[in-house]
C-alpha cells in the first residue's frame, strides 16, 4: 500500500513538473491556450457567492487574454451528478479545474486521482490529493469588522443573522460577527436563523422578517441572494452586503459590505501552475492579502467613532497584532473555550461548531 502511494505521488509530481515546464517554455504563446474551468454551484447574477467568484475570474482573464481559455458550467448541484461536470471537463484537457463550493470535495477528489497531469482545485474544502488543493477567505475577518460596526450602529442590542448551512465556515462567521460587536457594545446580542440552503431568496426574506420581528436592527447573512438586504431596505433597519458589494439593492439599508476578491487567488493559481511552481498545500488569505475586506462603508449611517474604530481594527488585523480568535473566549454556556493568551489555529477554526457567548441560537447536530 505505502509504495503504491509513493509510486502515485512520485507519478503526479512528475507530471505536473512536466505540466509547468511546457507552460514556462518559449513555445507557450504559440501554442493553444491553457484551458482553466470553473464549475459553478450558481448563477453569477446571484451578486452573492457565484457572483464574486465570476468577478474574480473576468479579473483573470483580463489579466492573461489569449494565453488562457476559461469554461464556465453554471447551475451545477453538489451531488453525483457533479462528478459528470469535473470529468467531462478533465477529459477535453483543461489543466486547471476549479470546484467552487463546499459540496463538491467528493466528487471532485475522485476525478482528480483520474487525471493526474491536471491541477484541481475546491473552495473551502480541507482534503488533499497530489493533484488536488484547497483554497479560501477568511470571511471571519470582515464577518468581525461588520460585527464591530453593528455594534456601534444598533439601537436595539438585537442583531439578526441569516445563516444558511450549519458548516465551520458559517459558524465562524457568526460567532466573529457576534465577538465584533460585542468587543464595541456588550449587551449586544445576535439572533441566528438557519434555512439550510445557500440560496433560497423565499427563505431568506422569510428569515429576516422573522429576525426584525424579533427586534433586530441590524442584519447580516451568509446567503447567495439579495433577499436580507432587499428586506432591510423595506423594513427600514440596517444590514450588510455578503460576497459582494449590495447597495444597490439597499441603498439606505447597507452599512458595509464583506467583500471577497478571489481574482486575487486565482491570478496566484495560474502563475503558479504556469511557473511549475504549484503545491497542494492549502491556501487561506484574509485582509493582509487583499483577499477580503469590509468596503463602501456608509458614511451617512456609520459613525465617525465606529469608522476610526473599524479603521484601527483592520490595521491591527493586517499587520498580525489582533486575531478575531484570541482569547479570553467563552461559549453560549460561560465556559471558557479559549484561555488568555490563547489563539484558535486554523485546524481548530477549519472545525468550529460552537456558538461564542452572546449568540442566540443553536448548531444544528
Amino acid at each position: 500500500m505505502k509504495n503504491t502511494m509513493a509510486r502515485a505521488l512520485r507519478v503526479s509530481a512528475i507530471a505536473l513538473a512536466a505540466l509547468g515546464a511546457t507552460f514556462a517554455t518559449g513555445a507557450r504563446a504559440a501554442s493553444a491556450p491553457v484551458g482553466v474551468a470553473f464549475v459553478y454551484l450558481g448563477n453569477p447574477g446571484d451578486a452573492g457567492w457565484t457572483y464574486a467568484h465570476e468577478q474574480g475570474v473576468k479579473a483573470v482573464e483580463a489579466q492573461y487574454g489569449d494565453r488562457i481559455k476559461v469554461t464556465r458550467v453554471e447551475n451545477v448541484p453538489e451531488s453525483a451528478d457533479s462528478e459528470r461536470v469535473f470529468r467531462d471537463l478533465a477529459a477535453k484537457g483543461n489543466k486547471i479545474i476549479v470546484g467552487s463550493s463546499f459540496g463538491f470535495q467528493d466528487f471532485e477528489l475522485k476525478v482528480a486521482k483520474d487525471y493526474p497531469d491536471a491541477v484541481f482545485m475546491h473552495a473551502t474544502g480541507y482534503k488533499k490529493a497530489p493533484n488536488f488543493a484547497t483554497y479560501d477567505v477568511r470571511t471571519y475577518q470582515s464577518a468581525y469588522l461588520a460585527g464591530l460596526v453593528a455594534g456601534y450602529t444598533t439601537k436595539t442590542n438585537t442583531l439578526g443573522f441569516v445563516g444558511s448551512v450549519p458548516v465551520p465556515e458559517v459558524v465562524r462567521n457568526i460567532d466573529a460577527f457576534t465577538m465584533g460587536a460585542r468587543s464595541v457594545n456588550p449587551n449586544a446580542r445576535v439572533k441566528v436563523l438557519w434555512i439550510n440552503s445557500w440560496f433560497d431568496p423565499g427563505k431568506e426574506k422569510q428569515a429576516a422578517e422573522t429576525l426584525i420581528g424579533q427586534g433586530a436592527d441590524v442584519l447580516i447573512q451568509n446567503t447567495d441572494s439579495t433577499a436580507t438586504m432587499q428586506t432591510a431596505e423595506q423594513k427600514k433597519v440596517h444590514a450588510f452586503g455578503w460576497d459582494s458589494d449590495m447597495k444597490k439593492f439597499g441603498p439606505n439599508a447597507q452599512l458595509g459590505a464583506c467583500v471577497s476578491y478571489w481574482g486575487v487567488y486565482y491570478s496566484h493559481l495560474v502563475d503558479q501552475v504556469m511557473a511549475g511552481t504549484w503545491t497542494n498545500t492549502p491556501i487561506w488569505w484574509g485582509l493582509k492579502e487583499k483577499a477580503i475586506d469590509l468596503a463602501d462603508i456608509n458614511t451617512a449611517a456609520v459613525s465617525p467613532a465606529a469608522q476610526k474604530a473599524l479603521a484601527q481594527k483592520r490595521d491591527a488585523i493586517v499587520a498580525g497584532a489582533f486575531d478575531p480568535f484570541a482569547g479570553p473566549i467563552k461559549d453560549q454556556s460561560g465556559a471558557m473555550r479559549v484561555a488568555a493568551g490563547k489563539s484558535l489555529d486554523d485546524n481548530e477554526l477549519r472545525r468550529l461548531n460552537w456558538f461564542v457567548e452572546g449568540v442566540d441560537g443553536t448548531v444544528p447536530k
